[in-house]
């Protein structure tokens, strides 16, 4: 006897299957959450190095698309030669080759000069620690003894904490020095891993690079397989925008802060500020994460400057709002442009949410991904309010009241007259405007009624 195939019931037992295992996965991730989380941190410590390695490639993809394209191929093309497949493979070897030689010289320029200056500027600050703090507490004697009531709430302030912090230091932090000591032994074998998956990963970004457009293919391919023609093209177009901003993002805030760190070096070399290269260092590096990056930086700056001369340090602050104010408003938006076009809240919110998440990674990556996100999500809600016939322009929207059934939209002004704006209806195979009348045209209609 012949058994007849159906495919109904085969969609259903796998649409039932994919529920149970759905429901299976749904009650273990909210009771043995721990337990999955542990999982996957196992399995990306597996492939971490393979991570670094995409994310190396990633970067400097650019960098080599340009050397191929405006320096290696017009050579090739002034000598006369040819540019064949065997070509194209020598051109992208010769290319990476000459990348990764670029970004080693500059992480060895930019550690050799900063290296020998930070060694010397700890060893400076080891050797005159006392001296600092018999300044600071000269300056801060000086500074009481001129304002007796700022003394009295001091003086009564250090009586009130001075046992409480005693009893903590002798209860707390002494019998927590064996376990210090163990964090920081393990926090060493991590910083040796992390230089060995480092290495892994420069070495598995070489063959990503040599064949990236091979994976871009592969990937292409994978698409247009699953999903529908025109699903598949608006999702490439989404990755496509997806990394635009990413890496228009982050390379302009790699540039915008090197530009910060020049002009702050420069600015502290001039003011004879004490660590000036240290400093420097410290607020260019930290500019990288948007909005507190600056301020983050700041603050570990400004105690070095207050042990060495404590007005220095507030000249040293009234300058960090300066510059943050110039970067701000002027060198930030010229470089980044509207990379992101985030408004000032989803930029905050965006770095306060995924710098919770993912820490500092979370921090730097947090506003392109949101802006990502955003993106997506406004070009999802456009594309409903065209097909209802509505228009897209938010400011149409803000001082709306309801929409009638006639497609009416009725708002009211600050003194509270009514505005009209009709909607076109949205007829099969053509695009629907929006059409506004005029207030002279309310004013008659008004007068009608």
């Amino acid at each position: 006897m012949k058994l007849q195939f159906n495919k109904r019931y085969l969609r259903i037992a796998i649409t039932a299957f994919c529920v149970i295992a759905a429901s299976i996965c749904f009650y273990y991730l909210v009771f043995h959450g721990d337990r999955f989380s542990a999982q996957v941190s196992a399995f990306f410590k597996v492939i971490n190095p393979v991570l670094y390695g995409i994310v190396f490639a990633y970067l400097m993809t650019p960098m080599i698309n340009s050397i191929e394209r405006y320096l290696l191929v017009p050579i090739l093309k002034q000598v006369g030669c040819e540019i064949t497949e065997k070509r194209k493979k020598h051109l992208r070897i010769l290319s990476i080759f000459l990348t990764l030689l670029i970004v080693c010289f500059l992480i060895y320029g930019f550690f050799s000069i900063l290296i020998p200056n930070i060694i010397q500027s700890v060893r400076s600050i080891s050797y005159q620690f006392p001296y600092y703090v018999q300044n600071l507490t000269n300056w801060s004697a000086k500074f009481l003894e001129d304002n007796p009531d700022i003394e009295k709430l001091v003086i009564q302030f250090l009586d009130t904490y001075s046992e409480e912090f005693m009893s903590y230091l002798n209860n707390s932090i002494v019998p927590q020095m064996e376990t210090l000591v163990k964090q920081v032994s393990v926090s060493l074998i991590g910083v040796l891993k992390v230089l060995w998956n480092f290495i892994i990963g420069m070495v598995i970004s070489i063959y990503v690079l040599y064949s990236k457009e091979l994976f871009a293919g592969q990937g292409k391919k994978v698409v247009f397989a699953v999903f529908q023609t025109k699903t598949a093209n608006q999702l490439i177009k989404d990755i496509r925008f997806a990394s635009d901003t990413f890496i228009g993002f982050i390379s302009g805030k790699i540039v915008d802060s090197i530009i910060i760190g020049v002009i702050c070096f420069a600015c502290t070399s001039i003011m004879q500020m004490p660590y000036a290269l240290l400093v420097s260092v410290i607020v260019g590096v930290t500019n990288v994460i948007p909005f507190f990056g600056p301020y983050l930086g700041a603050i570990p700056s400004a105690i070095l400057i207050l042990m060495v001369n404590p007005l220095k340090c507030i000249y040293f602050i009234i300058f960090i709002l300066i510059l943050q104010q110039v970067d701000g408003n002027f060198i930030g938006p010229k470089i980044l442009g509207q990379s992101t076009g985030l408004s000032g809240f989803w930029v905050i919110f965006s770095i306060t949410v995924f710098g919770g998440i993912m820490g500092i990674p979370g921090m730097i990556i947090g506003v392109p991904f949101f802006a990502v996100l955003y993106a997506l999500a406004r070009r999802r809600i456009n594309r409903m309010l065209k097909r209802r016939g509505l228009p897209q322009e938010t400011t149409q929207y803000q001082n709306l009241d309801y929409i009638n059934e006639d497609a009416v939209f009725i708002s009211h002004t600050e003194d509270k007259k009514s505005t009209f704006f009709k909607i076109g209806r949205k007829k099969p195979g053509r695009n629907s405007k929006a059409i506004s009348e005029t207030e002279n045209a309310n004013e008659k209609n008004t007068k009608s009624e």
